[in-house]
């Protein structure tokens, strides 16, 4: 555990994975400060949020849509707990598989 981060910067990356407006709350809370570590919790949280979002769209597809969409949910529920426990235990590491993509699309922000 990373001892030189406040609470607070914990908390706002524990937020930011829980629900689409704990994303949106962690992202006002951090707005002002701009720290890393919340920054970099809130960057993966809208990864698995868009990941979610398309295979939501995938889902549409029928019968192989549906399968890869229903396969894809339970991948994304074991990324969103680990990155949830990589935010409670003060860790900045990506989340398996993705999480270095969403290091790269989301670097400039």
């Amino acid at each position: 555990m990373n001892e030189s981060l406040s609470s607070e910067e914990k908390n706002i990356a524990v937020i930011s994975y829980i629900t689409l407006i704990g994303l949106i709350i962690a992202f006002v809370m951090n707005n002002d400060k701009k720290h890393a570590f919340p920054s970099y919790h809130i960057k993966q949280s809208l990864g698995l949020g868009l990941t979610g979002l398309a295979l939501g769209v995938v889902g549409m597809i029928p019968i192989l849509g549906w399968i890869v969409s229903f396969l894809g949910m339970f991948i994304m529920l074991y990324l969103w707990v680990v990155g949830l426990l990589n935010a409670i235990n003060g860790k900045q590491k990506p989340v398996p598989f993705l999480g270095a993509k969403y290091e790269e699309w989301f670097k400039n922000n």
